[in-house]
């Protein structure tokens, strides 16, 4: 104001001073009462004072040393009520520090979070849903590619500005959400949604179990559990709800391990009607196996034998029986690893589409799409449903390719074992006992094969198969008795094709067995047509 109003006594009045403000910056004055106040006390502070109930008027006291009340008011103490008071107006005039803008900053960071999580859940969903690997060689920074999770975050940010802008590099240092431990902690939260799920599908439902139990890469035991039931719409489903380490593969530890992932699932073990395992002892042993422990508890939980495995076992170990299918097998598998475990694909199949190309010329095979594709040859396994059948296909379009490779390796091999090796096999390949068995083997298992495939559909039942199996045998029979002619006359034209001598089938036939014990002179045509064709069939 230009000018204060005088106050006290009329013989000395006195007034506030203007200048005062440039000595107090807290110190505010009201003309409606004539007085100063601190505007912080008077805001905050929770102890009266002259300065904050009614008004500082005894402007006497002001700037007279020691005694001056603005001083006094102020105090040398840090933590007096007017220093504390000051301090709080500070804190109501930063605006960035109210809680209205924390929590607003709080959210941005939490929407930040969020969409980088998002990022990450997103990437490790299509990478399971596609069965594809996580981590990389190499994930550093400087390695070109970092893995299939990180360069799929990349891939994410290269197309929306907002992902691109929280993830990876742009990410906070303790929230980058890329770690193996959170991948497999998404994983895991994934695999319990499933879970549950499938519990949810199986109800109260009685159910089947499916049990098998093999080596992982890093040589733990890993148990599959299956549970087979029929839903709510009356379809039979099967579903795999868990994957348990086990410490050993005896009976009494995969029960129990069973047992903990049923109540784990709140499945009730009483539930159960039926169980599906191999063949193993500590499987299906009547005393002391799984299934007879599991039976003694649930006696309506009958253990039966995977049809399709115990035809292929059955059929192996049938053909087999005749000693010149397991010699013919014997060869099969040394051809095949002799092949395959040589450096040499790119040359097998360089081999393979030149041949492809040749028959495709001459129209011996028909062209379409995914029909030739190249691949390579295929080791069997007593235990792999049609691997002997897939491997004897494979043999048979490849031989071309293969006897070529071989010839190859038998020339120019780079060590004396492999050269001998491939010498072996190209001579075990190029026989008339060979080729002859290769095709007869084909056209047996090629009925069989039918039936495995057909065995292992889910909605097969007991009756169904039967029938099958009674179809198969009458194919067979009919293999026996009106097919011994066109199969030896596709033998016959498979090797004038492959230059492979054909024997006499009206010669003497004579080894080494039936010359020691000298039995009774048979021709050739006898031995492959009895000794062979017709014992593998009887079989």
């Amino acid at each position: 104001m230009d000018e204060y109003p005088l106050s006290g006594l009329e013989s000395h009045p006195r007034r506030f001073k203007a200048h005062w403000f440039k000595s107090f910056s807290w110190l505010e004055y009201s003309p409606e009462v004539d007085a100063a106040f601190c505007l912080p006390c008077y805001l905050f502070s929770r102890k009266s004072s002259p300065f904050t109930s009614g008004g500082f008027r005894n402007w006497k006291k002001v700037n007279n040393g020691k005694d001056c009340a603005s001083l006094s008011h102020v105090s040398k103490s840090l933590n007096s009520p007017h220093n504390i008071a000051v301090k709080s107006c500070k804190d109501l005039l930063n605006q960035l520090c109210h809680i209205d803008k924390v929590l607003a900053k709080q959210n941005s960071q939490v929407l930040s979070n969020r969409l980088r999580l998002k990022a990450s859940i997103d990437t490790v969903r299509w990478l399971t849903f596609q069965a594809c690997a996580f981590r990389g060689h190499d994930e550093s920074h400087e390695f070109q590619n970092r893995g299939n999770f990180l360069e799929m975050l990349k891939l994410l940010a290269s197309y929306n500005k907002e992902v691109d802008a929280v993830v990876l590099d742009n990410a906070p240092q303790n929230a980058i959400y890329t770690s193996p431990s959170i991948q497999k902690e998404i994983l895991h939260v994934f695999a319990r949604k499933v879970q549950n799920e499938i519990r949810n599908e199986i109800g109260n439902a009685k159910f089947c179990l499916i049990v098998d139990e093999a080596r992982d890469e890093s040589r733990r035991e890993q148990m599959a559990l299956v549970v087979r039931f029929v839903d709510k719409h009356e379809f039979v489903k099967e579903r795999l709800i868990d994957v348990v380490h086990v410490k050993d593969t005896t009976s009494a530890t995969l029960k129990q391990e069973i047992y903990s992932a049923l109540s784990h699932h709140n499945l009730n073990i009483q539930n159960v009607r039926g169980q599906g395992y191999d063949g193993a002892s500590n499987m299906r042993g009547e005393w002391k196996g799984l299934q007879a422990l599991i039976i003694q508890e649930c006696p309506y939980a009958y253990y039966i034998h995977c049809f399709a495995h115990q035809l292929q076992l059955a059929l192996v170990a049938a053909a087999k029986e005749v000693v010149d299918v397991h010699a013919f097998f014997q060869s099969l598998s040394n051809i095949i690893n002799v092949v395959c475990s040589c450096k040499c694909n790119d040359e097998l199949r360089s081999a393979y589409a030149t041949e492809i190309s040749h028959l495709v010329a001459t129209n011996q095979i028909e062209t379409g799409r995914g029909a030739n594709r190249i691949g390579t040859l295929k080791r069997s396994g007593d235990t792999r449903w049609s691997s002997h059948f897939n491997s004897i296909c494979i043999l048979l379009r490849m031989f071309g390719a293969t006897t070529s490779v071989l010839e190859d390796l038998a020339t120019n091999g780079s060590t004396y074992s492999q050269r001998g090796d491939a010498t072996y096999a190209l001579k075990s390949l190029l026989s008339f006992d060979f080729v002859f068995i290769l095709h007869m083997m084909k056209e047996i298992m090629g009925i069989t094969d039918k039936l495995c495939q057909v065995l292992q559909q889910k909605s097969q039942d007991i009756l169904n198969a039967m029938h099958l199996v009674s179809s198969t045998k009458s194919l067979i029979q009919q293999l026996r008795d009106s097919s011994w002619g066109a199969l030896l006359e596709k033998v016959g034209s498979f090797c004038n094709d492959h230059a492979i001598q054909i024997l006499d089938m009206g010669a003497s036939f004579s080894d080494i067995i039936r010359s020691r014990r000298k039995k009774d002179v048979v021709t050739v045509e006898h031995h492959y047509r009895v000794d062979i064709f017709t014992s593998v069939i009887d079989f």
